[in-house]
């Protein structure tokens, strides 16, 4: 069943705006205040305070919501006790209280609900929201929140709706295809969550209006044929002269089809590479 609710047209702003329903999926509007920091916004400049993430700036308050990562509790079961919204990712959050009390944050995953038990270890069952390592569980099976190095904390499948799909075994390795679509080896004794993260329906959300953006700290974005040559690369002309220019950055960093990925990474371990 969609959660998306579609906004009537009362005003031009509210008449493509459309909203995910939280009553129907969240337990809480109330965090656990100990698993909060402090947000402060940066606004996307550096340590010298010059901006070098242009279009960030304003937005509402936000606090941080401590995330357990790497599921430490190994072997302590646990339960769901509230699905949470949290303000700094696309995907809901559930607060888990183990037997010995102890609570943390974890990924809420698609169709765990209150009171769901679930467990960190190797002898997990292979159930939504176990954690067990990559060894552990059978192929073509959908997971979330890998591992790419032992006890590192997931890093691969975080967002709203993703999911990885582990493909097979090879020696001391497993094969996973991770959302962007690319396969790669990934040490079997790295953990992984078993489901698809929670929220999928964030992806068909409208906002209908510049405001909404606004509010989540994104600044208007102006397009570089529209400046003057002092400007941008792209800037300056008679009328609307876009030719002979290519598509770049102000800082002439080229846009269309430039590999901008860092050299510094393990080819040997990418089977099949996320490009088509």
């Amino acid at each position: 069943m969609s959660l998306i609710r579609q906004r009537k047209p009362y005003t031009p702003t509210s008449r493509f705006q459309s909203y995910i329903d939280y009553n129907k999926i969240l337990t809480t509007s109330e965090p656990c205040k100990q698993l909060l920091e402090a947000l402060p916004r940066k606004a996307g400049r550096n340590h010298s305070g010059k901006i070098c993430v242009r279009h960030k700036g304003g937005g509402v308050k936000r606090k941080y919501r401590i995330m357990d990562w790497k599921r430490a509790r190994k072997s302590v079961p646990g339960t769901v006790m509230t699905v949470e919204y949290d303000p700094v990712r696309s995907a809901f959050i559930s607060l888990v209280q183990y037997v010995d009390g102890d609570k943390s944050y974890v990924l809420a995953t698609q169709g765990v609900t209150v009171g769901t038990p679930i467990l960190n270890s190797e002898n997990a069952d292979i159930k939504l929201g176990n954690s067990l390592p990559l060894r552990k569980i059978p192929a073509g099976t959908s997971i979330h929140s890998i591992e790419m190095k032992p006890g590192a904390g997931a890093k691969i499948a975080r967002s709203a709706g993703a999911y990885g799909v582990l493909v097979g075994k090879i020696k001391d390795y497993v094969q996973v295809k991770s959302p962007s679509g690319e396969t790669r080896l990934i040490d079997e004794d790295c953990y992984a969550t078993i489901g698809m993260v929670s929220n999928p329906d964030h992806m068909n959300v409208s906002l209908g209006k510049a405001g909404r953006n606004r509010w989540m700290g994104k600044r208007p974005s102006v397009r570089g044929v529209a400046m003057n040559p002092v400007d941008h690369p792209m800037g300056g002309g008679e009328g609307k002269t876009s030719g002979g220019r290519h598509p770049c950055s102000p800082t002439g960093v080229l846009s269309k089809g430039f590999k901008t990925r860092r050299k510094k990474r393990v080819d040997k371990l990418i089977l099949t590479s996320r490009k088509k």
